[in-house]
């Protein structure tokens, strides 16, 4: 699924003793914790490719926290493959905290002011704060207009990364002027009385306080552990894993909670009531690493499930098996659906298509998109040749990468027949919490529903636009199945138009009016200002 979107991954780090060497750092000691986070963030750069970001705390340096960021893969910002310059820069940024980044641009521009993290100075240590945010406020645009009500301020970029950093400055100074310290849970209190959307946001200041927060719906995943006086979180349980860390020490924190650390001292409070659950379902489908395990469900058992809610489809009303018959995944991500669908039907799952591992996603190269599933995707025509071939990928957006993949396994794999196998529902509508699809028109299954429900002639006429023989979805209720969470803890927004907040819902109203007049290929639905306006 090389034209789904996603936003960014978080990471922080904390060491919690008394700087003796840890085994999590055994060469430097803990006071070099900020080493782990480009290992952290190597480990979620499936979350973003277009930049990457630390900030570290040192007492003993001028610059108390300090920010290095950069447009490029993680080796690429931080000189991987140059251990001179690496361990140099790693030694200029160390410390014992630290926070970081890899970012893909849901909005704003491609350039390094929009990387992250966003570090603010001051000269006063509480306000002299970064962060790393996960997600999107669906409520941009309103707080946007809340800010430039005042004229004295001032918005110097398009990205709701800017808004929040205004937002936590203002709730700081708040703070400070009221109770003369900061009190980072009444902060957050605050915050989420006035966001509307997903954020996970990883923080610290210059006086060394950091915190970790979920949002009170727990949309994008965050996780943490803490063992051996090291505290670490990240956005994946696998990075998590690669550290070190013991599988009971990993946890998925709680949405509505925070990590915060003060003085050296870690606790977990709850900041905000969650009335709900809405876990973004796409994580276990698509976005996160198949190793990971987000909020106690396994990525890869549920893929695994998919593949066999798929093969129970098949059996039930699919195409007949024989023994040309052959299962192809579309790398990576849906190679454990395919095989289980593969082993359900007592047919071989084969690798028909190769991906060339040095060219980055699709969807984070961004412009030409069939050009380069071209260049990125090669068929093996001594494997597909005369084949009846069921090509299984994880969902299908705007359709461009599927014409591209079945174009090319007709013209250079040579197969027999073409039957699309979807291991989800039909995408319908945009998603605002930090997906970058934001428009009903730019996607692929609603041209053919229209507002209507998926029957044999609507997927009929979807495989002819693909050129596929034939093509079958995953209903809507097989997803809570394969998460083995209730439909009401999940976000299935994108799949059956419930948004779980206010200004989702808005937002799709304005997508959906903007879809019936035709004119919404002018720019992202979140851009566009909300009928109500906060006071």
């Amino acid at each position: 699924m090389a034209e789904l979107f996603h936003e960014c991954g978080v990471a922080a780090v904390y060491y919690l003793g008394d700087g003796a060497p840890s085994r999590f750092s055994p060469a430097q000691g803990g006071q070099q914790a900020s080493r782990l986070i480009p290992r952290i963030l190597l480990d979620i750069q499936n979350r973003g490719q277009l930049s990457a970001g630390i900030t570290t705390f040192c007492a003993g340096r001028k610059q108390l926290i300090d920010t290095h960021k950069e447009v490029g893969s993680v080796n690429e910002v931080f000189q991987m493959a140059h251990h001179d310059v690496y361990d140099s820069l790693m030694s200029e940024y160390a410390g014992p905290a630290a926070i970081g980044h890899v970012r893909y641009a849901t909005c704003g521009k491609d350039d390094r002011s929009y990387a992250q993290p966003f570090e603010r100075h001051h000269i006063e240590k509480a306000k002299w704060f970064s962060f790393g945010f996960n997600g999107q406020l669906s409520n941009y645009q309103e707080l946007r207009e809340e800010i430039l009500r005042d004229d004295s301020f001032h918005l110097a970029r398009e990205t709701d990364t800017e808004i929040l950093m205004h937002i936590l400055s203002q709730e700081l100074r708040q703070e400070i002027e009221t109770d003369g310290q900061t009190n980072l849970i009444t902060v957050l209190e605050r915050l989420a009385q006035r966001l509307d959307g997903a954020w996970n946001v990883v923080f610290l200041n210059a006086l060394g306080d950091m915190f970790v927060a979920r949002d009170p719906l727990g949309i994008k995943p965050m996780c943490y552990a803490i063992e051996d006086n090291m505290f670490a979180a990240a956005s994946e349980s696998v990075a998590l894993s690669n550290m070190g860390f013991s599988d009971a020490a990993i946890q998925s924190l709680e949405p509505g909670h925070a990590i915060i650390i003060e003085k050296g001292e870690l606790r977990i409070e709850k900041f905000a009531e969650s009335p709900r659950k809405a876990h973004c379902f796409f994580e276990w489908i698509y976005f996160a690493n198949v190793a990971s395990t987000l909020d106690d469900r396994g990525v890869y058992l549920t893929r695994k499930a998919l593949g066999e809610e798929l093969a129970a489809q098949e059996k039930a009303t699919g195409i007949e098996v024989d023994a040309d018959t052959v299962v192809v995944p579309v790398p990576d991500t849906a190679k454990a659906a395919a095989d289980s669908m593969a082993y359900a039907l007592g047919v071989p799952s084969l690798e028909g298509l190769i991906r060339n591992r040095y060219i980055g996603r699709t969807f984070i190269e961004g412009r030409n998109r069939a050009e380069k599933v071209r260049a990125k995707y090669t068929p093996l025509r001594e494997v597909l040749e005369n084949k009846k071939v069921i090509l299984v990928e994880d969902t299908i957006v705007r359709s461009t990468t599927m014409k591209a993949l079945i174009s090319q396994l007709r013209e250079r794999g040579k197969v027999r027949e073409l039957h699309v196998r979807v291991a989800c529902p039909p995408i319908i509508a945009p998603c605002f919490y930090g997906i970058d699809m934001s428009t009903i028109n730019e996607l692929f299954a609603p041209q053919f529903l229209n507002g209507g429900e998926m029957n044999l002639e609507v997927e009929a006429a979807m495989a002819r636009k693909l050129g596929a023989d034939s093509l079958k979805y995953l209903p809507k209720d097989a997803i809570s199945r394969c998460v083995d969470l209730p439909g009401s803890s999940l976000c299935q927004a994108c799949v059956d138009t419930k948004y779980p907040t206010p200004c989702g819902q808005k937002l799709y109203q304005l997508a959906w009016d903007a879809s019936l007049n035709g004119d919404d290929t002018g720019g992202r639905t979140y851009d566009t200002p909300l009928v109500t306006t906060r006071t």
